[in-house]
């Protein structure tokens, strides 16, 4: 007799959804890594959680790339130095210096690079969704970084994402397909210290904005 699969829901109680809430609040942009290596298989098992993240006809078109060559890190990290001090010249006054101040990568010590990609060419979906919005492509791998995000904190892990990067820089040192385009750069590793406070909050740079403010009716 064939067993009958179980199409029950998930018994996802109370205290799970505060630990969700937990999660997701506890969630942060490390840019201060501890150098300790991370097991390859505990990454690898991220990865593929966050192969089940939701995508636009179910396309999966996030493409990851670990870098692990001196020579890409090195190419990467020069390309923030010079990313990073055009941006500075785009401020003034204390602004200029409060941004100066601040921490924006942990790329020499976090021991993990993770490069993520969207595959703009994949015929996965058949372009299901696609038609009116081919944005959802990218916005498709982006909740594959948030699923990896959460999963990684749950393990302890920090994740931070670059975005003071060149693209085309990258996208020719780490010679991926034309198609590809770049979405995140993440640094991945055990943080230094734990805080509840967005670091961008504690330095002064944007406070958080309420919920009332975002939310709007029609």
């Amino acid at each position: 007799m064939t067993e009958t699969p179980d199409r029950s829901p998930r018994p996802f109680d109370a205290a799970f959804r505060q630990s969700l809430r937990d999660l997701v609040l506890w969630r942060r942009d490390v840019r201060r890594f501890r150098r300790d290596p991370v097991d390859s298989a505990l990454i690898h098992s991220l990865l593929e959680l966050a192969c089940h993240a939701p995508s636009v006809g179910h396309c999966q078109p996030w493409r990851f790339v670990l870098v692990e060559s001196a020579e890409c890190r090195e190419a990467v990290r020069s390309s923030f130095v010079r990313a990073n001090a055009n941006a500075l010249e785009t401020y003034d006054g204390e602004q200029r210096a409060r941004y100066a101040r601040l921490k924006l990568e942990g790329l020499e010590d976090a021991p993990v690079h993770l490069a993520v990609f969207a595959d703009e060419a994949t015929e996965a979906g058949s372009g299901l969704g696609r038609q009116t919005m081919p944005q959802t492509l990218r916005y498709s791998v982006v909740a594959a970084i948030q699923t990896l995000w959460l999963a990684a904190r749950a393990e302890g892990l920090g994740l931070g994402w670059i975005s003071i990067l060149e693209p085309e820089t990258l996208c020719r040192v780490l010679e991926v397909p034309e198609s590809w385009t770049l979405i995140a750069y993440l640094c991945i590793g055990r943080p230094v210290e734990e805080h509840l406070d967005p670091e961008l909050e504690r330095y002064n740079w944007q406070e958080r904005l309420s919920a009332q403010r975002l939310i709007f009716k029609r």
